[in-house]
């Protein structure tokens, strides 16, 4: 039986994105596998008072249960209410590859789902997207569709090779297909790898420094599509404390390199009104649980590892809503 976002307390993107263009900051769109992510997402946004997209790949409803996945949104609604604020949350699709997953998210309760047919060619893609689209605006969900390629690994998504988003492509492709709001591709990718070191530049403390943001591709974009909603992929800043407590306590994470965070920071000052951010929050996880199992090696109490990692978790993602993205006090 068919489930409706509605009944589960959700939000969907479109009034958020508004808003968000409006006031120059960005949403944040945090991925959750279990219980722990979820409760850390939670925290973080209502103490920042934070609107929040919890985001859900095709991964996550593999290794997770997609009716778990749901309830556990439903209930992070709740949860924001019994911790004293009430946040706008959304449940999103992370890049979704196929019209029938797409419906099968609107059906069982999601508020927004990304197609992404980035990988076809441009026809099929506008195709795909505007098939999506009508599906879920019949339903009130909104779709994020996606022009260029990101490189890197995430989940079950993997490139090799970027290709930049065309700003010519977009007017066309938002005409045409009907999208709520666009990802592109302005030069960052997926994974806590985002650069070789060939790639990167070399600062005074010998950290390495990966190449900017092409800005100018995105402020040609907002020239044709003024006031549009463009969301960004691929922006985990890859904290290096967290790279160094990971490799301290066992780890093998050499020249995990991430975007700058003043880049983002500029970036969701402009349209850019979606930031998606998933490898910080893996990466924070692993640090803190690395370091109780190593100062700890008799603990075998879950709580005793998973709880630290969520304070950590809990801790980066109200950093990220005050200083990079600009969403603490929107909700």
């Amino acid at each position: 039986m068919a489930v409706n976002y509605k009944e589960l307390g959700l939000s969907n993107t479109t009034e958020m994105f508004k808003k968000a263009v409006e006031g120059g900051y960005a949403i944040p769109a945090y991925n959750f596998n279990n219980l722990e992510q979820m409760q850390a997402i939670i925290q973080a946004c209502v103490e920042t008072k934070s609107p929040v997209i919890l985001q859900v790949s095709a991964g996550a409803r593999k290794y997770a249960n997609a009716t778990l996945l749901r309830n556990m949104a439903k209930g992070a609604v709740e949860y924001a209410e019994e911790l004293g604020y009430k946040i706008p949350v959304v449940l999103h699709l992370d890049h979704g590859d196929t019209f029938e997953l797409c419906k099968d998210c609107i059906d069982n309760g999601f508020s927004s789902v990304m197609i992404d047919g980035s990988h076809h060619s441009y026809e099929e893609n506008v195709e795909l997207t505007k098939k999506v689209v009508e599906y879920a605006h019949a339903h009130g969900v909104t779709v994020e569709g996606e022009l260029g390629v990101l490189a890197g690994v995430e989940d079950d998504v993997v490139a090799e090779e970027s290709t930049y988003t065309r700003p010519e492509e977009v007017e066309d492709f938002v005409k045409r297909t009907g999208v709520d709001s666009l990802a592109i591709s302005i030069g960052t990718s997926h994974g806590a790898h985002k650069f070789t070191p060939e790639q990167c530049t070399t600062n005074e403390e010998g950290l390495l420094v990966p190449p900017p943001l092409k800005f100018e591709i995105l402020e040609e974009i907002e020239k044709r599509i003024p006031g549009f909603p463009i969301v960004l992929h691929g922006s985990s800043s890859v904290p290096q404390e967290h790279v160094a407590t990971i490799n301290k306590f066992g780890g093998a994470m050499k020249a995990a390199v991430g975007i700058p965070e003043e880049q983002l920071r500029k970036a969701a000052k402009s349209a850019v009104c979606k930031i998606n951010i998933d490898s910080d929050g893996r990466l924070a996880m692993t640090a803190a649980v690395r370091q109780v199992m190593a100062e700890n090696p008799s603990e075998f109490d879950p709580r005793k590892y998973l709880g630290p990692a969520r304070d950590l978790l809990k801790e980066l993602y109200m950093h990220k809503n005050i200083n990079v993205l600009g969403s603490a006090e929107q909700a």
